[in-house]
């Protein structure tokens, strides 16, 4: 089979000619339908300093993904032959403190699909029985495959409450985009974004954000002071930049909070956080999905057509074709982008 892969050690990707993976113990091998792209495949698109240092090649790439159980492996419980099932890429130990004590999204041990083994860009793709989560039916597969950066913006959105709240949330790559759809699917008052790039402004409409900012034109903060005196509740920071930690000090209520999923390339970043401390703001740093809660109120969400996320999907390609997708992709002209791959 053709998988999109990791074939040598330097920018690029290619289609390459694989084995057909097997079934194993406690795994189940998935006819993949779709994928997308992450950042995370960008990254070793590009064979930045992570990549360089984390991937060992050749290895098939691609963690989000969705498809149809093909065979289930010996000991497998829960599937059968014909579910139809998206990916969780974090695959975990079960028995590090973490895990045992219910936080398996920080597993000391994680293995990562895609970047630690091998992925879902290819026809078929074999993986732990718990990471293939059940769609049930009720979630079309080219959307199931995007549960697993949508279940970031659930897991960030949902660490504070949501309901009648003002949210501010900073970035709109697509798990911001996603963070506006989930918030105002749990019945946020108001949801207030800021991005630069006026094609993501656009996507922010779309999604149904309720005062959209644009930072390099707009004095945001003044602005934010104007529609919101007291304050937001809450701020939901995606974009990884310095000064939009800055901004969530300066816009949010006391009392209120911030949560922390944008990376910041400098991991040393200059704020007055005596400002948090004496508004009393929780920070909180989030990374991927809570498991499994997360991906139970995704799939809660997702299935009562509360939350459309159909408008961050802006592009498709057939999964040959990725090579065009990276392209668009690096210019910064898409939403999420999905491959064709079944």
């Amino acid at each position: 089979m053709k998988a999109i892969a990791k074939a040598h050690a330097a920018r690029g990707a290619d289609l390459i000619e694989v084995p057909e993976p097997a079934v194993r113990p406690g795994h189940v091998k998935v006819r993949v339908q779709y994928g997308s792209v992450c950042g995370t495949d960008m990254h070793i698109y590009e064979w930045d300093a992570w990549a360089s240092h984390r991937i060992k090649p050749p290895r098939v790439i691609g963690h989000e993904f969705s498809g149809v159980i093909e065979e289930v492996g010996e000991g497998v419980k829960n599937l059968q032959p014909g579910d139809e099932v998206a990916s969780e890429s974090h695959i975990t130990c079960g028995h590090c403190k973490q895990c045992i004590n219910g936080q398996a999204h920080v597993c000391v041990n994680t293995q990562i699909l895609g970047v630690d083994v091998d992925g879902g860009f290819a026809p078929y793709a074999v993986i732990p029985e718990s990471n293939a989560r059940k769609t049930y039916g009720k979630i079309p597969l080219d959307i199931a495959c995007v549960q697993d950066p949508l279940g970031n913006a659930v897991h960030t959105a949902f660490t504070g409450p949501v309901d009648g709240q003002d949210i501010l949330i900073t970035g709109m790559g697509p798990i911001g985009l996603f963070a506006i759809g989930v918030c105002k699917a749990a019945g946020a008052k108001n949801v207030a974004v800021t991005e630069i790039s006026p094609y993501r402004l656009a996507l922010a409409e779309k999604m149904g954000a309720d005062l959209i900012l644009n930072p390099a034109k707009e004095d945001v903060t003044a602005i934010l002071c104007k529609h919101y005196p007291l304050g937001l509740d809450g701020t939901l920071e995606m974009s990884g930049h310095a000064s939009a930690l800055e901004l969530a000090i300066q816009a949010t209520r006391p009392g209120g909070r911030i949560s922390l999923l944008g990376v910041f390339p400098d991991q040393t970043v200059g704020v007055r956080l005596n400002d948090a401390i004496f508004k009393g703001i929780d920070i909180q740093a989030i990374v991927g999905r809570r498991l499994w809660e997360t991906w139970d109120k995704m799939g809660e969400l997702l299935s009562s057509g509360k939350l459309d996320i159909t408008p961050v999907i802006t592009h498709r390609f057939p999964y040959e074709d990725f090579n065009s997708a990276m392209d668009l992709i690096a210019k910064g002209e898409t939403g999420k982008v999905v491959f064709e791959i079944g």
